[in-house]
This record gives structure tokens, sequence and C-alpha cells, in this order.
């Protein structure tokens, strides 16, 4: 079977999705170009069809509405998009974080292509953290990511990740993420996109302050089940291996985070996770990063990131913020 990820790259630790070539710290963008496989451009062409004509012989046409969008290196195929379709190119994603680390203590932890090329994406550490009880720490990050298919809007998300677990979620608030988006329909203009993530970005402290909430807040083992029952049996979640109904996946993934949630997940045991709202977020954080079935580690991480893991998350976070307003 086919890797989703065409290549990536890291800095420090292997990251949660275990996937990349390791980098020493603070290399130059020329360098996370290479070692990320990032360092190749989208060519756009004509569409044009064959049909056959009269008496067998063949006959090209355009079709002038759509272009074909390919990679630079090895001409493959991306997509095939409207006229008015505006590119960003895998170098503008790392471009968009050239003044950021080097004049606002950004720092790059991971790059890389998805899909062929169809997809990529950079994650950088902010430098924002924050501990929670029992020194459970919670670092901010920045993920730029877009596609040339038309699957993802050009999208700038501020993320946290839990150290001892490596757990992804999105900051979100009043049920709202706070991501830019910027549709192809639009030019990707990053300074413009910087301004606007200013805003979300000055929104850690808030964020923050929900989750010692979330820490604080004792749980009942009714409560418990009724949040992991709404968060995974009334999302309907579609089963990513296609071999067993809804029913018995999410039957599954019931068993699975309420064991996380009870002791086997990574830092369930410490002071902020433990019986609280706050371990019962990260059991279906770590259970979407970590445990939920997928067809590889490249599935897994493009679903936690874009796609029904990010969605999970999404209403994870909605349903345990519910709990301390």
């Amino acid at each position: 079977m086919a890797h989703l990820i065409e290549q990536m790259a890291y800095v420090g630790q292997t990251p949660w999705h275990g996937l990349g070539n390791c980098l020493s710290p603070k290399q130059p963008l020329e360098v996370w170009a290479q070692q990320a496989g990032m360092n190749w451009q989208i060519k756009e062409s004509p569409v044009h069809f064959m049909t056959e004509a009269l008496g067998g012989l063949a006959s090209i046409h355009s079709f002038p509405e759509q272009k074909v969008l390919y990679r630079s290196d090895n001409k493959a195929a991306l997509s095939v998009v409207s006229q008015r379709y505006q590119i960003v190119q895998p170098s503008e994603v790392l471009e968009f974080y050239r003044d950021l680390t080097e004049y606002s203590g950004y720092e790059l932890e991971t790059a890389g292509v998805l899909k062929g090329g169809r997809k990529f994406c950079a994650l950088a550490k902010t430098g924002q953290s924050m501990a929670l009880k029992d020194n459970d720490l919670v670092n901010g990050y920045l993920l730029l990511a877009t596609s040339c298919d038309g699957t993802l809007a050009t999208t700038a998300t501020p993320t946290t990740i839990r150290v001892v677990c490596n757990n992804t979620l999105t900051i979100a608030l009043n049920g709202e993420a706070r991501s830019i988006k910027v549709p192809h329909s639009t030019r990707f203009e990053p300074q413009v996109v910087k301004q606007q993530l200013g805003i979300a970005v000055s929104q850690w402290d808030e964020f923050m302050y929900r989750m010692r909430k979330l820490a604080e807040r004792k749980m009942k083992s009714r409560e418990a089940i009724n949040y992991f029952e709404h968060v995974l049996c009334d999302a309907q979640s579609v089963n990513t291996d296609n071999t067993d109904s809804a029913a018995p996946s999410n039957e599954r993934a019931l068993k699975k985070v309420q064991s996380l949630y009870n002791g086997e997940g990574r830092g369930a045991k410490l002071d902020s996770a433990k019986g609280t709202a706050w371990g019962l977020l990260n059991a279906i954080t770590e259970y979407v990063d970590h445990e939920k079935r997928a067809r590889s580690s490249e599935h897994r991480l493009d679903s936690a990131w874009f796609g029904q893991g990010a969605a999970i998350k999404q209403r994870a976070l909605d349903t345990a913020l519910q709990l301390v307003d």
C-alpha cells in the first residue's frame, strides 16, 4: 500500500507520528526544504483530451476552463483545478516561518509532504508554555498547511502539544477553532495571515486558563462514561478500517478511551488528569493521535490534523469545556 507521507523532517525527539528525517536544531529553511521533501514547485498546464473522430482518427481538444497541476521534479500529476485556483507552493509554507523563527522565537519542529505532494505542512513551536498540576507541561505551536487538490484551504492553526504524551489539540474557545483559513480562490498573503494570527495567538492565556479549569474539575464515573459516549457514539464516526460496522467500532473505541482515562494513558496518573475533565479530554486526544485504527501511521497523521480525527478532538474539547462553563 502506498504511503501518504512523501517525505518529512523533524527536530528533537521523534514526533508523535513517528515519521521523518531527524535534523539538528536551527537549520536554515533551505535545509528544511531538502530534508522535508519540499524543494520542488507546483507547475500548471492546460487540460487537453482526446476524442475519436470520423474514420477512427483521434482528435485532441482543449478545455480552457481548467488546468492540470503537476510536480516540477517528477512530473507527477497532482490535480485538475479551475483557472481561478490560486497555487500555494511548498516553499511558501516554509517561508511563512522565516521571520517568525529569526525574530519572534519560533522553532520549526516538523515539516513535510503528504499524499504525493497534494498536501504539505509545517509545525513550529511558538515559545509559549504552561504547566498544569503535577508539572503537566503544555507547549504552544503553530501549524500551517495547504493542499493543491482543493481538499484543504491554506490554514494556519494555533495548536497545543501535551509533552508527557505528545497529544495534539487545536486551540479553540467558545466552540470555534482559532484557525485562519485562506481559500484557494484568494491569493495567500502571509503578512495578512500573521496579523490575523496575532489575535489568535494572544488567546493562549485564556485557553490555558480553561485547561486549568478542566484539570480542577473532578469527574464522577457516570459523568466520564456519558462524556465518552457523547464524543464517540453520538458523533457517528466513520470506521477507518472499513471491516466492521460502526457500532462494534464505537464499542472498541469506548473501551480503549476508558482504559486510557483509568490509568493506561500516558500522563493519566498525573494529578492534573487523574479523575478530571482534563484526563477525559486527553484520553480522547491520545486515542486519536496514537491508538485509533488506521491503515498506516501516515493515514493517522492526516486524520488527526486535517480529517475525521481532528473533528473528534474538536468535539471532545467542546464537550469538555461545557463541563466547566
